[in-house]
């Protein structure tokens, strides 16, 4: 397994490695756009982030240097009594360090905030060609409970007008 990880929250300096980390993956090669200093588009979902109270970006350091990062996003709910769930997003790990236990390490960082927020369940999705992460969740105990289903508003075609 890889060295300990030492997590904090991003900063708004770390965009243009959190965009090249989103990029260095087979569908976020497809949408998104790696420029220094970042397109203006990722320094506002940034500011928005920070600025929601309900949403944080955490960064993994090995040595100092960026090596990983994931959304976490604390949603309440009033199914299950009221209960608090975390979503888990946009994990990534740099590509030359995947399959050595960081994604592990940073999931179970994930998994102890929820838990300090009084969270009952943690939740994510994954792509169907991501095999390996999937892999992964299912390692830490995540289920394959629910359907997925995603649309693409900017692709929406009115059916029926």
């Amino acid at each position: 397994m890889g060295e300990e990880l030492r997590f904090r929250r991003a900063t708004e300096r770390d965009l243009p490695t959190l965009v090249a980390m989103l990029a260095d993956d087979i569908e976020g090669k497809k949408r998104e756009i790696v420029s220094d200093p970042p397109d203006p588009v990722y320094v506002e979902a940034f500011r928005a982030i920070e600025a929601s109270g309900s949403v944080m970006i955490v960064v993994a350091e090995l040595e100092g240097k960026i090596i990983g990062s994931m959304q976490l996003v604390t949603l309440p709910g009033l199914g299950g009594r009221g209960a608090w769930r975390m979503q888990i997003e946009g994990v990534r790990v740099a590509s030359h360090l995947r399959g050595q236990g960081y994604g592990t390490q940073m999931l179970r960082h994930a998994i102890a905030i929820a838990k300090e927020r009084g969270c009952k369940r943690v939740q994510l999705t994954t792509h169907n060609v991501r095999a390996e992460a999937k892999r992964l969740y299912e390692r830490l105990g995540f289920v394959a409970s629910h359907v997925g289903m995603k649309l693409e508003l900017g692709q929406l075609q009115v059916v029926g007008r």
